[in-house]
C-alpha cells in the first residue's frame, strides 16, 4: 500500500510463497510412551462402560525474556507435561489427569475420569435435569500428524542471540530523543499434543510461535509521560519472525520515536462525532471483544454466564440479526497459515475447517465443539474445542476470527482516508472495556492521528471511540483491499472456570466507519 504520512511504519513484508516447512514432531517428545498410554486408558475406559473416551498427552513449553532499558530484567523457561482422559458416561462427562508415565497409572486415571462422570450423572439428576451429554459425529481420521508452519525453532537459539537481539532493538531506540526508558519482551511457545479416542483418531501435533514487544517511554521535564509500542502482532512463526520474515522490524523502530515525540505535543481530542479510519493494527482487538467472543456458541446459550458473560447475538437470532454492514464478512478459521489458533485437530478430534460467522452483515454461524453442535442441531463442530494444559478439560475456544478484505480491486489507506472530511486514523491497540453481552464498548489506541479534507493533520490526545457493536459494525461503510490485510492477534485470551489462556488470531483489512462517536477520556475520567 502507498504509505501516507503518519502511517504505520512496521509492516507484513512480501517474501514469495511460503516454503513448505520440513519439521518433524520434536524426537524428544515422540520418545514418549503415548500410545501404550492411550491404549491402557481408552481400553480400560471402554471397559467400564463409557459411550466416548479421549486420551491426550501434551508437552507445552513457554519462555520470557524481559529488557529494561536494554539489560536483562528478568524470563522464565517453564514446561507443562502429562496427559488427561476425558469420557463420557451414562449421559455426563467424566475428567482427570495425571503425570506418571505407566499404563497402569493411566488406567487408573481412566476409572477416576468414569467415577467422575458416575458422580456428574448423580448431581444432574438430583437437579431433576434431562439434559444429556451427547456429541456431534465426526469421522475416524486414522492416525495423521501435523505440523506449524514455521522455519526456525525458537527453542533452537541461543539464549544470547535473542537477549542480544532485544538489547540492539532497545539501544536503538533509546539513541534517538526523546526516549526516556525501552521495555523489551519476547514470548515463545512450542505446544506437543497427541491425542486418540474410541473412534479410531489417533493424531500428534506440533505448532510454534512467538511474540516480541518493544515499549518506548517518553518522560518530559515537567513528569508529563506517554508511550508507544511496537505494532507487530504475535505469529505462529518462528525465530524467522524476528529476523524479518513477515515484518519490517527497522522501519518500525525507526518510526517510533516520531511517533511518540508527536504524541507527547499532541493536543487533547474535542468530544463529538467523527468519520474513523481504523488500522488492523486496532481493528483485531475489536473483532476479537465484539465478533469474536460474540460468536462462541456455548456463551450465547448462556454456558458462560457466571464468568465470562453472555452475547446479544443469541441462538434465536441466527440467520437474521443484521450484525453490520453488507461490506461485513467475518469468518472463523482453524487453518490460517501463521495463526495463533490455527491446528490441523482440535482437542476433540475435529479436523480444521475454515466457516462464516458473518455473511453481507448478517449473522450466519456460530463456534462450536462437538457437544454444542449437538445439543444445538448444527450438525458436524467446526473444531473448536481446545484445552491450554494436560491438567485441563478441553472448553470450546475461539478460532482465528477475521474480517474479510474488499473483493474487488486494492483500495488502500490512502483511499479510505481521502473520502474523510472531518475524521481520525486509529493506529495500534490500547485499552479497551466491553460490557458483558458484548454488545456496548470502547477502545483507545497508540495513535490517533485528525483527518481533515482528506488528509492526515497530526496526532491527537485523551481519544478513545465508543458505540454498540451492532451500530459500529453497521456505520461500516468501506473495507480496505488485501494489500492493507494484516493477520494481528494476542497469546491471552481468557475464559472458563479454572480459568484458561488461549493464542488467537484475528486478520482484517483496514476500515472505514461513518458517525462513531469520540469521547475524551481525560473529561471522562473527570480531570
Amino acid at each position: 500500500m502507498a504509505q501516507t504520512q503518519g502511517h504505520p511504519q512496521g509492516r507484513p513484508q512480501a517474501h514469495g510463497p511460503t516454503p513448505p516447512h520440513a519439521h518433524e514432531i520434536d524426537p524428544a517428545f515422540l520418545a514418549l510412551p503415548s500410545r501404550a498410554l492411550a491404549d491402557a486408558a481408552l481400553a480400560r475406559a471402554k471397559a467400564l462402560g463409557a459411550e466416548h473416551a479421549d486420551f491426550r498427552l501434551e508437552r507445552v513449553r513457554g519462555a520470557t525474556w524481559r529488557l529494561r532499558d536494554a539489560r536483562t530484567g528478568g524470563g522464565s523457561d517453564t514446561t507443562d507435561a502429562g496427559y488427561a482422559v476425558r469420557v463420557v458416561h451414562r449421559g455426563a462427562w467424566g475428567f482427570a489427569s495425571g503425570v506418571d508415565l505407566t499404563m497402569d497409572a493411566a488406567a487408573r486415571v481412566a476409572t477416576r475420569a468414569v467415577e467422575m462422570a458416575k458422580l456428574s450423572a448423580r448431581v444432574i439428576a438430583a437437579a431433576r435435569s434431562d439434559e444429556r451429554v451427547e456429541l456431534a459425529d465426526e469421522p475416524s481420521h486414522g492416525e495423521r500428524t501435523w505440523v506449524s508452519s514455521y522455519e526456525v525453532d525458537p527453542f533452537d537459539v541461543p539464549d544470547a542471540e535473542k537477549t542480544g537481539l532485544l538489547a540492539e532493538w532497545s539501544a536503538r531506540l533509546l539513541r534517538a530523543d526523546g526516549v526516556s526508558h525501552v521495555d523489551a519482551t519476547l514470548m515463545t511457545v512450542r505446544e506437543n499434543k497427541f491425542y486418540a479416542d474410541t473412534s479410531g483418531t489417533v493424531t500428534t501435533q506440533q505448532r510454534v510461535r512467538v511474540h516480541p514487544q518493544l515499549t518506548a517511554v517518553s518522560v518530559a521535564d515537567d513528569g508529563a509521560f506517554d508511550s508507544m509500542r511496537t505494532l507487530a502482532p504475535p505469529v505462529g512463526r518462528g525465530w524467522e519472525y524476528l529476523r524479518g520474515t513477515g515484518w519490517d522490524w527497522d522501519a518500525e523502530l525507526a518510526a517510533i520515536p516520531g511517533h511518540l515525540a508527536e504524541k507527547m505535543r499532541a493536543p487533547s481530542v474535542e468530544p463529538g462525532t467523527y468519520d474513523l479510519v481504523v488500522e488492523p493494527s486496532n481493528l483485531w482487538l475489536t473483532i476479537h471483544e465484539s465478533v469474536g467472543h460474540a460468536t462462541e456458541l456455548d456463551r450465547a446459550l448462556g454456558y458462560e454466564a457466571a464468568y465470562a458473560g453472555t452475547s446479544f447475538a443469541t441462538f434465536d437470532r441466527l440467520g437474521t440479526l443484521r450484525y453490520g454492514s453488507e461490506l461485513m464478512n467475518v469468518t472463523g478459521d482453524r487453518t490460517t497459515e501463521h495463526g495463533l489458533a490455527t491446528v490441523g485437530f482440535d482437542d476433540e478430534g475435529v479436523e480444521a475447517q475454515s466457516w462464516d460467522l458473518v455473511r453481507n452483515g448478517t449473522l450466519v454461524g456460530y463456534q462450536l465443539d462437538r457437544r454444542i453442535a449437538k445439543l444445538t442441531g448444527l450438525g458436524r463442530s467446526n473444531g473448536c474445542a481446545y484445552a491450554d494444559s494436560p491438567g485441563h478439560v478441553p472448553v470450546q475456544r475461539m478460532a482465528n476470527v477475521s474480517l474479510l478484505p474488499a473483493p474487488e480491486g486494492d483500495p488502500s489507506v490512502d483511499d479510505l482516508i481521502g473520502g474523510v472530511e472531518d475524521g481520525v486514523y486509529v493506529v495500534g491497540d490500547r485499552s479497551w472495556s466491553i460490557d458483558m453481552q458484548r454488545h456496548n464498548f470502547q477502545f483507545t489506541a497508540q495513535r490517533f492521528h485528525r483527518i481533515r479534507n482528506g488528509k492526515l493533520a497530526g496526532q491527537l490526545r485523551d481519544v478513545a471511540y465508543q458505540a454498540t457493536t451492532t451500530d459500529f459494525w453497521g456505520s461500516m461503510d468501506a473495507v480496505g483491499g488485501p494489500g492493507t490485510y494484516v493477520l494481528g492477534g494476542a497469546f491471552n485470551c481468557g475464559k472458563a472456570q479454572p480459568g484458561q489462556v488461549a493464542a488467537v488470531s484475528h486478520g482484517c483489512p483496514a476500515a472505514r466507519f461513518r458517525g462513531v462517536n469520540i469521547l475524551n477520556t481525560t473529561q471522562e475520567a473527570g480531570r
